[in-house]
């Protein structure tokens, strides 16, 4: 039995002051309780306040490597792509290995203890198959187990360039050609130790109608998570082809529902936000990749209105940060609207950590409480950052350069920005990246 000591610990509506939380040797919470007394006798002592693990609810790792390198010239989401294709051609199963571990230390030194991988980086350059089918997948696995973090693999299936258009020579890689080839693939209901496997659907330009309605039917009761009207460009296609917009289609074929996430759902009619509301489907922001990619913002408030869980996602890395995005998401609420506070803080804290973690098939993580993964975000209420707020709204002024410890089931993976296991995060993200372009 290990025992951490938090000086103040989060629970919804309220904070607890000298949590003692005991775990147990599988990684889970055997019990909270509260001391007055300050630190038991060789508890692990954690200082300012405490969170349940966040949840990364959304990732492609290999953009990590894009950081710093598509700043020039202006553009759009689709002049982006290019480059984004660039480097997909660049990656080899060792290579993403290297880069992916990389990419989730960074991830757990921030206080992310759980990723969605939305992976659809699946064969060799131009199409083929790698000996072992799949190779990209398992490095993203065995990237997560090197980060200490849980891993959900939402598998990816991806079949056309567009509505009716040819993949490109770029997206071969992306397709086994067929739902029944992707599934004997990605095999979705193949969960081992601290990852699941769920599905994916990229978009609705990438997956034709008849295709999604089966998929749906493949992975019922998994995770399903699907890009979903991130640019006007994708709902006018999905009108001119179906007549309907990307969330009715999915509705129509039976793809909505509570283990389906709709990613990004930026551009939405007040009848998506109604349909995605009444069949509680989850909705998954990436503030800081739609700001960075010009996607536009989304109606986080209408959609939590309307019934739909909301989550958080770093997408393509720009930024690695949970404290961040959470007010990212608050503040283009108050961009959108001319109105603060549209977002509470624990309803910024729930999206981070438990309707993060449903929302990717861990529904008992995300909470400090018994039976419970025990992950814990130790956040310092004494840096030149928090130094004054008060506790309850310290999310409005951290970042992830304030979070000093950060314990995934049940272990310190990282402490100081400083990761346990795999050591500097820069060095490791600079070597890999640095190979990926050179």
């Amino acid at each position: 039995m290990t025992t951490y000591w938090c000086e103040y610990a989060w629970q919804p509506a309220q904070l607890v002051r000298g949590a003692v939380v005991e775990v147990d040797d599988g990684g889970r919470i055997a019990s909270v309780s509260t001391t007055s007394d300050g630190p038991p006798a060789g508890a692990h002592v954690l200082r300012g306040l405490v969170f349940p693990g966040f949840a990364n609810v959304h990732s492609h790792a290999f953009h990590r490597a894009l950081r710093g390198r598509t700043h020039h010239g202006g553009g759009t989401f689709w002049t982006w792509r290019h480059a984004m294709y660039q480097l997909a051609s660049r990656l080899d199963p060792d290579s993403y290995l290297r880069l992916a571990t990389a990419v989730y230390a960074e991830m757990a030194v921030a206080g992310f203890t759980v990723v969605g991988e939305f992976h659809y980086l699946h064969h060799p350059p131009g199409g083929g198959r790698y000996a072992e089918p799949n190779a990209m997948g398992e490095a993203v696995r065995e990237a997560a187990l090197a980060a200490g973090i849980r891993l959900t693999l939402l598998d990816t299936c991806y079949l056309t360039g567009g509505i009716d258009t040819p993949l490109s020579p770029e997206q071969q890689r992306f397709s086994d050609g067929s739902v029944e080839a992707w599934a004997e693939r990605a095999q979705p209901r193949h969960d081992r130790p601290f990852t699941r496997v769920g599905a994916a659907i990229h978009s609705v330009r990438a997956v034709p109608a008849p295709a999604i309605a089966e998929i749906a039917s493949i992975v019922e009761g998994r995770p399903l998570h699907v890009h979903v009207s991130e640019q006007p460009a994708e709902n006018e296609a999905c009108l001119a082809a179906y007549g309907r917009t990307p969330v009715r289609l999915l509705a129509d074929s039976g793809a909505l529902g509570p283990h389906t996430t709709a990613v990004h759902a930026t551009h939405l009619s007040s009848t998506d936000v109604a349909a995605l509301g009444t069949s509680k489907t989850a909705a998954c922001f990436c503030p800081t990749t739609e700001a960075d990619l010009a996607d536009g913002i989304g109606p986080a408030r209408e959609l939590l209105d309307a019934g739909a869980p909301l989550s958080l996602g770093t997408d393509q890395h720009a930024v690695v940060d949970p404290l961040v995005e959470a007010r990212a998401l608050e503040h283009g609420e108050r961009l959108r609207t001319g109105q603060r506070g549209r977002l509470s803080p624990d309803e910024l804290v729930a999206a981070l950590t438990s309707a993060g973690n449903a929302a990717l098939g861990w529904p008992d993580a995300g909470r400090i409480e018994q039976g419970a993964p025990a992950d814990l975000v130790a956040v310092r209420l004494d840096s030149v950052r928090t130094a004054g707020c008060h506790p309850t709204q310290v999310l409005y002024g951290a970042t992830a350069a304030d979070v000093h410890t950060v314990v995934a089931n049940g272990r310190v993976i990282a402490a100081e920005g400083h990761h346990e296991l795999l050591g500097d995060v820069g060095e490791l993200l600079r070597e890999a990246i640095e190979e990926l372009w050179t």
